[in-house]
């Protein structure tokens, strides 16, 4: 990893590209590194709240590196997992290229112009100033991993190693391994590659090799492995094998790689919908952006754990990566974890959806995009489908016929492995030019969940996918009575929404959604009962900086999450819960604090019990069950302090109970640490929930305190929020007003070990402490 002792100015240097300029004045700092971030929201930023409403602009970062004399002989590269975007890399003085994708892994051969033994300057310049370029909060800068990178002139190919199964059942596998090989200066003398297949006792289960074959740049081994009785990989059991790849010549090893890699078979069929590994599986996923709430873009590993950690425990067992190539990171993480992957290469071809995006770029540089996206995620178990696009505007005339062949072909090129998507809008054969195509292995539709019953009828002996589904908006802890009704806001996409929230809330009852969307209930009922529906994907599992529908200006981030930019679930998340695990939920919503007299909705979502008795001060407001295809039971209650209790039975014996309080005046603060023991690393994170508690310990549902935190130790604050679509508050700062009772303290481990102690403090209230540890 090539990521410490950087130099950063916010700015444009022109003539920071050459190697003696002095830059010793500029900041110091590690990556991944998201300067957007950092900054003030602003309805004059060029990004405009659709984009964040945070900064973008020019920058520049800079490094010096010795490379040893001992190298001299090898090849030195460098990788960038992602710069957002236009990036222009010097080393030395010399320019290396330009890469305009914000989202592509890309590298560059530093050997021809090293000084081996002395100082080496690495310059890159990043330009995310032509605004607007994105439909949501891009981030801008080096805001992924950085890679250097000293093999043997021969030396494998890794980058573009691939590793695949057929023939699978459950007492054999092929594993089939195509490895390219670099060749230097010289002839092979007799050049051979072995691979063995290592399970997770560290036992070789399988072993061959194969000669290196062809001339020139065009070489490779191609081998092919049984493994008996193979451990496969599910969402349940996500068991990964390590594929361990050695080239000799001469037998002499001369370079060595390993790849993790996972054993499954799986299909989709246009009437029984997906299975894996024989098994019959509903695809119950979510899409998501790539930024982390008060991190932004910059990829933190345990921020994105935590966010599929998540996700599982909701019964989520599927990612989108929405709308463009993920951090390998996330992809690492889903193998690990047990995912199903949408992975998905571009949101725009030549057709733009804003004046300065990627269609610019895409004449020129769609196939080395997606050539280089392809290739370095092919060897992931959680990638079960390729992406080629989303909401495509060619899919509207017959550009798109062209186009959607070329592209699957190029995909087809190197993975035959996996079917190919595009997420689509247009329900009518005829009028829909990606399908026209005939390329599409799988449709992927968004939205029109109405319309999932024709899909067969008008597409025939076609499979598919709910690509996209949902929309529904929510504000974590608030309540807009009646909730009986449904309401699209805004109503079309003409009107601006004029029934909306003074204060730019949307009520957290499952009844609203974008107009080109659906409830959480209205969709998932509908996806529940078509086994042709290979799963969904919902917009979105946490909300994002961004596209603040239905609000304009001062809300600058989206509603869509089934999570808040937080990581604070809202309600909806118990309706997943209960219908997406067999762990037993019983969850009452909303809070018991209202004005005297009041007649408050009380909704209840639960499972793995009959009914529900729901009491108040210890009187029975009785019995309810589901009906139908219900996924909650409600009350219509006259209010008055005190309990609120709610109780599931399964044949007359208790389930869960539940109780919701009336709290009284902020008392205390209560901080919860997702994580006590940390890696001192500089990277690894603590989340803690912050609590604003009445004298009894109950949360107070409408505080809104200013909480102060201070760090000592070997720990420092990485970010703050509170999950408040609208807050103006800066995500780097040392303090934050609760919403709805939470806030969200980020701590971020030092490289050296130790305690870390954290307080936070609010005026009138007993202040609380926590203590971490690095190792």
């Amino acid at each position: 990893m090539f990521n410490n002792n950087w130099r950063f100015f916010a700015g444009d240097a022109p003539s920071a590209s050459a190697a003696n300029y002095k830059d010793a004045w500029w900041r110091h700092l590690d990556l991944p590194h998201d300067w957007s971030i950092e900054g003030d929201f602003s309805s004059f930023n060029p990004a405009k709240p659709e984009g964040g409403a945070l900064p973008t602009g020019i920058a520049w970062y800079r490094k010096t590196f010795i490379v040893p004399s001992s190298s001299r002989d090898k090849r030195v590269s460098i990788t960038f997992d992602g710069v957002y975007q236009n990036s222009e890399v010097w080393i030395n003085g010399k320019y290396l290229g330009k890469r305009p994708n914000g989202y592509i892994t890309f590298s560059y051969d530093l050997t021809p112009h090293l000084n081996w033994g002395k100082w080496n300057t690495i310059a890159v310049k990043v330009d995310n100033s032509a605004q607007p370029n994105s439909r949501w909060y891009s981030g801008s800068g080096i805001y992924r991993n950085v890679w250097l990178e000293t093999k043997g002139k021969t030396s494998l190919n890794e980058k573009e190693l691939f590793v695949s199964s057929s023939d699978v059942t459950a007492t054999s596998a092929k594993v089939n391994v195509a490895v390219p090989v670099v060749a230097g200066s010289g002839d092979f003398k007799e050049a051979r590659v072995r691979t063995r297949i290592v399970d997770q006792d560290g036992k070789v289960v399988a072993q061959t090799d194969a000669p290196v074959t062809g001339s020139g740049n065009k070489l490779e081994a191609l081998l092919a492995v049984n493994v008996s009785k193979p451990r496969l990989w599910s969402v349940e059991r996500p068991y990964l094998y390590e594929v361990v790849t050695e080239l000799y010549d001469g037998g002499k090893l001369i370079d060595r790689c390993s790849t993790p890699f996972g054993i499954r078979y799986f299909n989709f069929d246009a009437k029984t919908g997906f299975s894996l590994n024989g098994k019959p599986l509903k695809i119950l996923g979510v899409c998501n952006h790539h930024d982390l709430g008060a991190l932004g873009a910059a990829v933190n590993v345990r921020a994105i754990e935590r966010q599929l950690q998540l996700l599982k425990t909701m019964g989520c067992n599927g990612i989108r990566t929405a709308h463009n190539p993920p951090a390998p990171e996330l992809l690492e993480l889903c193998d690990r974890m047990g995912f199903i992957v949408m992975d998905e290469t571009f949101d725009m071809w030549k057709k733009k959806k804003n004046s300065k995006d990627y269609h610019l770029d895409f004449p020129q540089w769609y196939k080395k995009d997606l050539e280089d996206h392809i290739k370095r995620d092919r060897n992931h178990p959680s990638v079960f489908m390729w992406s080629i696009g989303n909401e495509i505007r060619e899919q509207f005339d017959s550009t798109g016929i062209a186009i959607t062949r070329e592209l699957t072909s190029i995909v087809k090129s190197l993975d035959k492995t996996r079917p190919v998507t595009s997420a689509l809008t247009e329900m009518e054969p005829e009028k829909n030019f990606l399908y026209k195509a005939g390329a599409l292995d799988l449709l992927g539709f968004n939205y029109n969940h109405a319309k999932y019953d024709s899909l067969p009828l008008r597409f025939k002996d076609q499979k598919f996918i709910a690509s996209e589904t949902t929309s529904a908006l929510a504000t974590r802890g608030h309540y807009d009575m009646p909730s009986d009704s449904i309401r699209r806001w805004p109503k079309d996409g003409k009107t601006k929404l004029t029934s909306g929230n003074s204060d730019f809330t949307v009520s957290s009852y499952d009844n609203v959604s974008a107009y080109w969307g659906s409830t959480h209930e209205e969709t998932w009922k509908t996806v529940k009962k078509l086994d042709f529906i290979a799963g969904m994907y919902i917009w979105t599992g946490f909300d994002y900086l961004g596209e603040p529908i239905p609000y304009p200006w001062p809300a600058r981030s989206s509603y869509f999450g089934i999570f808040d930019l937080a990581g604070f679930p809202k309600d909806a998340y118990y309706l997943y819960k209960s219908e997406w695990t067999n762990e037993a939920v019983l969850h009452v919503l909303p809070h018991w604090n209202w004005q005297a007299g009041r007649t408050v909705d009380v909704w209840v979502y639960y499972n793995n019990a009959d009914e529900v008795e729901l009491f108040l001060n210890n009187k029975s407001l009785g019995v309810k069950r589901k009906q139908g295809n219900d996924v909650h039971v409600s009350w219509q209650v006259q209010y008055e302090p005190g309990v609120l209790k709610a109780v599931s039975r399964r044949n007359g014996q208790d389930v869960l109970v539940r109780e919701v309080k009336t709290a009284g005046a902020p008392a205390r603060i209560e901080l919860i640490a997702d994580r006590r023991e940390l890696k001192a690393d500089g990277c690894d994170l603590s989340f803690v929930t912050v609590r604003v508690l009445d004298k009894d310990g109950n949360l107070v549902p409408d505080a809104d305190n200013l909480v102060n935190f201070s760090v000592t130790g070997k720990g420092k604050i990485a970010g703050v929020d509170n999950g408040y679509q609208a807050s103006m508050e800066p995500f780097k700062a040392n303090h934050r007003k609760a919403y709805n009772g939470l806030c969200l303290a980020i701590i971020q481990a030092t490289e050296k070990g130790g305690k870390i102690r954290l307080e936070a403090n609010s005026p009138g209230l007993a202040p609380a402490r926590v203590v971490l540890r690095s190792k």
